[in-house]
């Protein structure tokens, strides 16, 4: 590459620099860009960037659906919405080896879905799942490895606030991301709890005490009560968005309302919780608003000093083709995912990776279904997946770390699994999308 670009070598490697020292990622963003710009055009130019973007993203409508999906998340949580799901899932899968690990997974699936957050979904389940798992003598790497994997799938299941980051950057529809989303998602869960039913069947002492009287004192009425109000909501958003009865940001505020009107008839609603919601999604969202001002000045500095046309250059040069993209940009994930939350490493690629995705002809929203697969990987790789340090410190250290990670390894042969599947057939992932009009 040429010499010119060693300035933007030299302003990743200082990101990267700050990233390891915990300075937080969107005011590394922000500080680097604004060096970066400054440097090559001027101290005025870079002044006027900072000034301008903020207010340029807080008028983008399709950015407005971040706060929407949040307060619903927060709101299904707050107001015990999902405290049901577990219990309930037990109940419907009572009957399969390994039950309660299949329970958690498609319980913290809807839980993650409707939360928009990994971790929190981590957090959660790992307090509700995961003693009930250990009290049942499950093996303790299965209990948390299913745990801490299918917290991730609330990236790709949607609503998902990563699809619409994604979305905003790569100029795709959100609607039809999301729909994009409901296949490898679905695909997710059933490879999990396949390889959950394959185990547990062959060595039936992974699932411990497969005693199933408990599930079954759970009543019909009981059941309905607790397991469809989440699905439910899922169901109102996505089906306004699918026939067309709503944008994405409407959808967003119909299911905050939603989930306030449901709390409200099933009775658990309460000021407390409201309120408490609505100062998490603030919160949420100041926070992912500073990664993202610091995403977008990355984006201009990388557009001024010319390397995504000299990254284009070099993948000419390279004949790399779709697929050896995907294999570096799968590498690049990897690694970096075990030190940074999924949103932030998003919004530091996608400068230097949309480009390409676009010079090589790639489907945007079947690219981006990959990049959200890869980026939920990337949360449970050992030796720093996020989700395993949330888990392995909601349970105080009951469970050794060495202990999850190799629970998570037979979930990431999986998710390897889907990966290339979602790459082999791109239909998996185009079409629902090319359904809606």
């Amino acid at each position: 590459m040429n010499e010119e670009f060693f300035p933007v070598i030299l302003a990743f490697l200082a990101l990267m620099g700050l990233i390891a020292i915990r300075v937080p990622i969107g005011l590394s963003l922000i500080a680097v860009s604004f060096v970066g710009i400054a440097f090559e055009t001027s101290m005025r130019g870079a002044i006027g960037s900072v000034s301008r973007l903020p207010y340029e993203l807080a008028t983008n409508w399709t950015f407005s659906a971040v706060p929407m999906f949040l307060l619903m998340g927060f709101v299904a949580s707050e107001t015990g919405l999902t405290r049901g799901l577990f219990s309930a899932t037990r109940v419907l899968l009572s009957r399969l080896p390994g039950a309660l690990a299949c329970s958690s997974v498609v319980a913290s699936a809807l839980f993650a879905a409707a939360s928009g957050s990994s971790v929190a979904t981590a957090s959660a389940m790992s307090r509700i799942a995961i003693p009930e798992m250990l009290r049942r003598k499950y093996d303790p790497g299965l209990a948390c490895g299913a745990v801490a994997a299918s917290g991730t799938l609330g990236s790709l299941i949607p609503p998902s606030i990563l699809m619409i980051l994604y979305g905003v950057y790569a100029d795709v529809s959100i609607g039809k991301l999301f729909l994009a989303g409901v296949v490898p998602g679905l695909l997710s869960v059933g490879l999990y709890m396949a390889m959950i039913v394959v185990r547990c069947g062959i060595n039936p002492k992974l699932a411990g005490d497969q005693d199933v009287s408990e599930e079954a004192k759970m009543s019909a009425w009981q059941l309905c009560a607790e397991l469809a109000p989440l699905p439910l909501l899922i169901a109102i958003v996505m089906g306004s968005i699918s026939f067309g009865l709503a944008t994405p940001t409407e959808a967003g505020a119909l299911g905050a309302f939603g989930a306030v009107f449901i709390a409200v008839i099933t009775r658990r609603f309460t000021f407390d919780g409201f309120l408490s919601a609505l100062r998490q999604s603030a919160l949420s969202f100041t926070a992912i608003f500073i990664i993202v001002i610091g995403g977008a000045l990355l984006t201009r500095y990388v557009a001024i000093a010319g390397l995504s046309r000299g990254l284009s250059d070099l993948m000419e040069g390279a004949q790399l083709g779709p697929i050896g993209l995907i294999v570096i940009v799968a590498l690049i994930y990897v690694v970096l995912g075990m030190f940074i939350d999924s949103i932030g490493l998003l919004l530091l690629t996608a400068p230097l990776i949309l480009p390409l995705a676009v010079q090589a002809d790639m489907d945007m929203i079947w690219f981006g279904i990959i990049l959200i697969k890869l980026l939920e990987i990337g949360l449970i790789t050992p030796p720093v997946g996020l989700n395993v340090f949330v888990i392995q410190s909601s349970l105080k250290g009951a469970v050794a770390m060495p202990v999850v990670f190799k629970g998570v390894t037979w979930f990431i042969a999986m998710d390897l699994a889907a990966l290339v599947l979602l790459v082999a057939f791109p239909l998996l992932s185009t079409a629902l999308p090319e359904l809606m009009r």
